[in-house]
């Protein structure tokens, strides 16, 4: 029987990689993003692929979003759990002076929504006795770097979480995924950053490309499907790109 999955972030980059995996792996999807018309288009693809996909547009960190993921994750029936890919980065600005709107930006769309899912998903699995919840991490989350403090904080505390929900709910395997250096929407952010810290960030992000150390979102997203499978062995732990 087909499993269904629900993903966020699935419009560009490992997430909508990750549709099409999925999709070829025999899941069906719901999938979630803030931009609609880009969200529709991953939709199309997956099903064009012989998977079942529908769509919720939005913010995750919204719990009426996160609510309407759920319900239509219940309804393609055998919901099976969720992978939070979703993100923001907002690279620059040292972090007291980023913006408040955009920090609170960062924390939603990283750790709120994580929260959110969990509220609405965990009940519904843990009644089946049996679940997955995957956190797309960060190594920013253990490094001060400047210019994108606040994502590291909130890579930090999504983390925490995964850990913290492996702990009240062992009977769902939850686990973070570190996907590694990825040619994404955030490497680019980061190598066009302004702001006070824009040196430093060009400095690290630019070399990652100049020398070659960018996987792609298809490398990224085949290792976290090939690590499902064994969700049960990284339960509380940190799984990375080359644990696949």
């Amino acid at each position: 029987m087909r499993k269904t999955l629900i993903l966020t972030g699935a419009s560009r980059g490992i997430g909508k990689a990750l549709a099409l995996e999925l999709a070829k792996e025999g899941f069906d999807l719901v999938l979630n993003a803030r931009k609609e018309a880009s969200l529709r288009a991953v939709a199309e693809e997956v099903q064009a692929l012989g998977a079942r996909a529908v769509y919720v547009a939005g913010s995750a960190g919204k719990a009426e979003v996160a609510h309407a993921l759920v319900e239509r994750a219940e309804a393609l029936g055998n919901f099976a759990g969720y992978i939070h890919n979703a993100g923001v980065l907002h690279p620059g600005p040292l972090l007291f002076e980023l913006a408040e709107e955009l920090f609170l930006e960062v924390l939603e769309a990283n750790l709120l929504a994580g929260y959110q899912l969990a509220r609405f998903a965990y009940p519904v699995l843990r009644r089946k006795g049996e679940g997955l919840a995957v956190y797309v991490g960060s190594g920013a989350a253990e490094s001060n770097l400047p210019g994108i403090g606040a994502y590291a904080v909130a890579k930090a505390a999504e983390e925490h979480l995964a850990r913290q929900l492996a702990a009240e709910a062992p009977e769902v395997a939850c686990f973070v995924y570190r996907p590694g250096v990825v040619e994404t929407e955030m490497q680019r952010q980061a190598r066009e950053a302004q702001g006070s810290a824009a040196a430093v960030l060009h400095r690290v992000f630019r070399s990652y490309k100049e020398e070659g150390l960018l996987l792609t979102p298809e490398e990224a997203a085949r290792a976290l499907v090939r690590l499902l499978p064994k969700a049960r062995a990284f339960h509380g732990k940190i799984a990375t790109w080359r644990d696949a």
